[in-house]
C-alpha cells in the first residue's frame, strides 16, 4: 500500500521508521502478490452504478446522456457475465478468452465514457468526482488485463453466487518488493521459523528480489533430541495409491492409542481429511473425541481441544500453522503427505511455466522449497514450550525413498528418527509417565 501511494503521489504510510520488523515473514511475498493483483468485479461495477444514481438523484443532476451511459454499462456487464465459461469457480483466462475479450473491450470504453459524462456535469459534487475516478480506475484495470502478457502474469476468472471477477496476478513481485524495501531507507528485519531450507535462505531472498541481505539461522531453544521423536513408518503404499489414506490412518491408530488421543492429524487435502474422518468414525476401537475441520469454526475446534483432554483433531491447511497448544494437550502430530502444492492451481502452473522459460528447474527452485517450508510449519505444531514432548509421524514414504527426502529431513528439528512403531509407542508411554509426574508437581527429566 505504501509503494502504491508513493507512486500515485498521494503520500506514504510508513514515514520516519528506523527499523521495520516483519514477523511470520514467510507470508510476506504471497501477501504482496495478492496486493498487486488487478481485478474487475461485477459487484465493483454494480456498486459504482448504484452510487452514481444515488448521487445524481440527491443533487438533481444527470440527463439523457448519463442515463444512456449507465444503461449501456449495465447491459455490458450482463453480456460479460453471459460469456463466462461454465465449470469450476476458478478458471484460467484461456477458457473464456474467445467469449470475453470483446465484451471486456466494450466495458472499458463504457467506463471511459461514463467518466467523461460525469466530468461534463456543470456542478460535479465531491462524491461524483470520486465516482468519476473509480470509473477511470476500473477502465484502466480492464485495459491492463486485456493487454497483459501471459509470460509475466496470470489472468484468471472467478465465479461465485454473487457475481464474478476477472483478475490479473503478477507471477513475480520481486522487483516491486525490492523497490518497496529499498525506498524506505530503514533497516528491515524478517523473522519466521520457516525462511530457510536447511541453512539456505536463497528461496526467500529470491522472492524478495534482494541478493545483498544478511541471513542468520538461530537454533531452536528446545532440546528436540530429548523431548521429541520423528516416526517414519515402513510399508505404507505410495500416496497416489487408492488405499493410501486408510493405510496411513491404520498405521497412526496404535500411536493415537499410546498417546491417549491428544493428537493432531494434518492433511494436504479436504478429500483425504474426510476419508480419514470416516475411517476413524467407523472404527469401533477408536474411542476418543473426534474434531474435524469443517464441522465447526476453527476457533471453536481449538477451544474444544483445550477443554477435551484426549481429543483428536483433523485439519488441513489452516491448521498447519498458527495453532499453539502447549503442554499435555498435544503429544502426537500425524502428517499424511508431504505438502506439495496442488498441480491443478492455475497460479502455480503459470509460475512454474515462467521458471521453466527462464531456464530454471520448477521443482527444485520452487515446489520443493515451498513444500519444505510448509512441512516445517506442520511439524512445528508439536513443540511449543520447554516442557512439551511427543512424536511427529510423517506417513508419506517419499521422505524415505526419494532423493529429495533428505532435503526435508535436513530442514526439520534434530529429532531422533524411529522406524519401528513399538519404539514410537514406548516413547509416548514414557512421556505419559512424565506427564503424570508433572501433574504431581515433580520435576520433568528434561
Amino acid at each position: 500500500a505504501d509503494l502504491t501511494l508513493r507512486e500515485g503521489g498521494f503520500g506514504q504510510l510508513l514515514p520516519g521508521a528506523d527499523v521495520a520488523v516483519v514477523d511470520e515473514a514467510h507470508h510476506f511475498p504471497d501477501v504482496a502478490q495478492g496486493f498487486f493483483n488487478i481485478s474487475i468485479a461485477s459487484g465493483q461495477v454494480r456498486d459504482l452504478l448504484s452510487d452514481i444514481r444515488e448521487e445524481l438523484a440527491a443533487t438533481g443532476q444527470g440527463g439523457a446522456v448519463v442515463d444512456e451511459t449507465l444503461g449501456g454499462l449495465r447491459d455490458g456487464l450482463a453480456r460479460l457475465a453471459d460469456g463466462l465459461p461454465a465449470g469450476p469457480d476458478t478458471r484460467p483466462w484461456q477458457d473464456g478468452e474467445a467469449s470475453l475479450e470483446e465484451p471486456l473491450e466494450e466495458l472499458a470504453e463504457q467506463l471511459d465514457e461514463l467518466a467523461l459524462s460525469l466530468s461534463d456535469l456543470s456542478d460535479e459534487s465531491s462524491a461524483l468526482r470520486r465516482c468519476r475516478e473509480r470509473a477511470r480506475e476500473s477502465a484502466t484495470a480492464v485495459e491492463k488485463i486485456l493487454g497483459a502478457r501471459n509470460d509475466s502474469a496470470l489472468r484468471w476468472i472467478r465465479r461465485s453466487q454473487r457475481g464474478f471477477s476477472i483478475n490479473l496476478t503478477p507471477l513475480d513481485t520481486s522487483a516491486q518488493l525490492a523497490e518497496l524495501l529499498e525506498s524506505q531507507h530503514c533497516n528491515w528485519i524478517f523473522t519466521s521459523a520457516t525462511l530457510a531450507v536447511g541453512d539456505d535462505f536463497g528461496h526467500f531472498r529470491q522472492r524478495l528480489g534482494l541478493v545483498d541481505i544478511a541471513c542468520r539461522r538461530i537454533p531452536s531453544p528446545f532440546d528436540f533430541a530429548r523431548i521429541a521423536r520423528l516416526y517414519l513408518p515402513a510399508g505404507l503404499p505410495e500416496p497416489d495409491d487408492p488405499s493410501y489414506t486408510a493405510s496411513a490412518v491404520a498405521a497412526a491408530l496404535p500411536l493415537i492409542e499410546a498417546s491417549g488421543g491428544r493428537a493432531f492429524m494434518l492433511f494436504t487435502s479436504h478429500r483425504a481429511l474426510r476419508l480419514a474422518a470416516d475411517v476413524l468414525a467407523s472404527d469401533r476401537s477408536f474411542h476418543y473425541p473426534l474434531l474435524v475441520q469443517g464441522e465447526a469454526p476453527r476457533s471453536r475446534l481449538l477451544e474444544q481441544v483445550a477443554t477435551l483432554p484426549d481429543a483428536v483433531l483433523l485439519g488441513t491447511a489452516t491448521f498447519w500453522e498458527g495453532v499453539d497448544i502447549r503442554g499435555d494437550g498435544l503429544v502426537l502430530v500425524v502428517i499424511d503427505r508431504l505438502p506439495f502444492a496442488s498441480p491443478g492451481d492455475p497460479l502455480l502452473a503459470a509460475r512454474l511455466d515462467a521458471i521453466r522459460r527462464e531456464g530454471g528447474n520448477p521443482f527444485r527452485d520452487y515446489q520443493l522449497p515451498q513444500a519444505v517450508l510448509a512441512l516445517k510449519q506442520g511439524v512445528g505444531r508439536l513443540i511449543r514450550d520447554y516442557d512439551d514432548h511427543g512424536v511427529v509421524m510423517i506417513c508419506d514414504p517419499r521422505i524415505q525413498h526419494r532423493s529429495y527426502g533428505r532435503v526435508f529431513l535436513n530442514s526439520l528439528p534434530p529429532m531422533p528418527v524411529l522406524h519401528d512403531a513399538n519404539a514410537a509407542r514406548e516413547f509416548l508411554h514414557a512421556t505419559g509417565s512424565f506427564t503424570d509426574a508433572r501433574r504431581k508437581g515433580e520435576a520433568m527429566p528434561w
